[in-house]
């Protein structure tokens, strides 16, 4: 069994729904950005109950290509796979282990960093496996409040304030689990690390990157276009890439869970509608690197301002909702004549909308854009919320509450 876990671990969300679908499934696939803290919470999860094995290691992954039945004897469940993507043809075989004792549950706990190889295999241990995600921590998680709620939820509590310098200071230190665990660290060498070992290690091993340092470029071009709708056609003429080539690296980057995709509502409204996706990095501070800020203040001042913040809003709830092991129905809205709505959240077969400010001021007419929408939707529309950086939350509009981020 595993043991003796030296370092300090951060409490994340994820914990009950892992042991619940551990408990309820045969297998349960665990995938997430590399560093995100798959293997440690596995490690906490079923260290009493799994024994674990690394599919990274050349001669551990060479014997489970080689002989899979022998390495499946050899590691009999209840075990833990831990990037199992460096061996899927695996997981067929897996699949023969679970046929043969299907009513136990918890056999085999997977985990992996690139959702697109593991997808690919995967389908084999459809209706065997429970599917989760976990990403880099939340906001909740980084200030130790792991089980708090979304605003929109039954209990929900505000939180204490968030000082907007702590926003810029934390944005730019970004989400990955060991730059909190190890404050000293500095977080500007960290991400060009990160950044370098998953050019050459993912990026390498996915598809169709041939020139890393294009693949680089290219990922700095669209990190300073986070929060923007998604034009591939733009960003291929600015690198002198073929269109395919920028489709694929797109999927390169979604797949090992750089980048989120959020796509446009789609509601018949006697308006044109956009009906590009757009695009959001899953890390505040890979974004900050990419975009080569540096200082808080300069952050906080300069261009990107606003779309740093709009990132760190979708991103919260999608990891909270993720890390509570349910699935996040999010979406944008915006017409031809550009009357906006940065967020929309599916809840209970209605919509939450969300307008988000990098402002400390609350407006009235910050309601605006949400108010014209009701008017479209009325049955469908929630109340809503615009999110600043400020202190304060207070109704701003009927049906519309200035929240603060830090109660988000």
């Amino acid at each position: 069994m595993i043991t003796n876990m030296a370092f300090q671990y951060l409490t994340r969300s994820l914990e009950g729904p892992l042991q619940a679908a551990a408990d309820g499934f045969p297998a349960m696939m665990l995938t997430g950005p590399r560093q995100s803290g798959k293997t440690t919470l596995l490690k906490k999860v079923f260290s009493q109950s799994h024994t674990y094995v690394s599919l990274e290691l050349p001669d551990i992954r060479e014997a489970a290509e080689s002989d899979p039945r022998g390495f499946l004897d050899r590691h009999q469940a209840p075990v833990i796979f831990d990037e199992v993507q460096a061996a899927p043809d695996l997981l067929f075989y897996i699949k023969g282990a679970i046929d043969t004792h299907r009513e136990r549950k918890g056999q085999y706990i997977l985990s992996g960093s690139q959702n697109l190889l593991l997808m690919q295999q995967g389908e084999s241990l459809a209706g065997r496996t429970a599917v989760l995600q976990l990403l880099p921590l939340s906001w909740r998680e980084i200030r130790r409040h792991p089980d708090a709620l979304l605003p929109w939820q039954t209990g929900w509590q505000p939180a204490d304030p968030l000082d907007a310098s702590e926003f810029w200071r934390l944005a730019l230190r970004g989400g990955y689990p060991e730059l909190h665990a190890e404050e000293e660290r500095d977080s500007q060498s960290w991400h060009a690390a990160y950044v370098q070992t998953y050019l050459e290690r993912d990026v390498r091993s996915l598809r169709q990157v041939g020139d890393l340092g294009d693949f680089q470029r290219f990922m700095r071009l669209l990190a300073s276009r986070s929060a923007q709708q998604l034009n591939i056609t733009s960003l291929a003429r600015d690198l002198g890439l073929a269109v395919n080539t920028a489709k694929a690296w797109i999927s390169v980057l979604e797949a090992s869970h750089q980048i989120l995709l959020l796509r446009p509502y789609a509601a018949n409204i006697g308006k044109r509608l956009a009906k590009t996706p757009k695009v959001y990095f899953t890390d505040l501070g890979t974004l900050c690197y990419l975009v080569g800020l540096r200082d808080p203040l300069h952050a906080a001042d300069g261009p990107m301002a606003g779309a740093i913040v709009e990132t760190a809003v979708v991103n919260e709830v999608q990891r909270s909702l993720l890390h509570l092991g349910q699935v996040p129905w999010l979406h944008y809205m915006c017409t031809s004549d550009k009357i906006e709505v940065d967020l929309l959240v599916e809840w209970d077969a209605g919509l939450i909308p969300i307008e988000v400010k990098a402002s400390s001021t609350p407006r009235p007419v910050w309601a605006k854009n949400i108010h014209k929408l009701r008017s479209w939707i009325p049955d469908l529309l929630r109340d809503g919320y615009a999110v600043h950086l400020g202190e304060e939350r207070l109704p701003i509009s009927p049906g519309v509450t200035a929240l603060p981020f830090g109660q988000l």
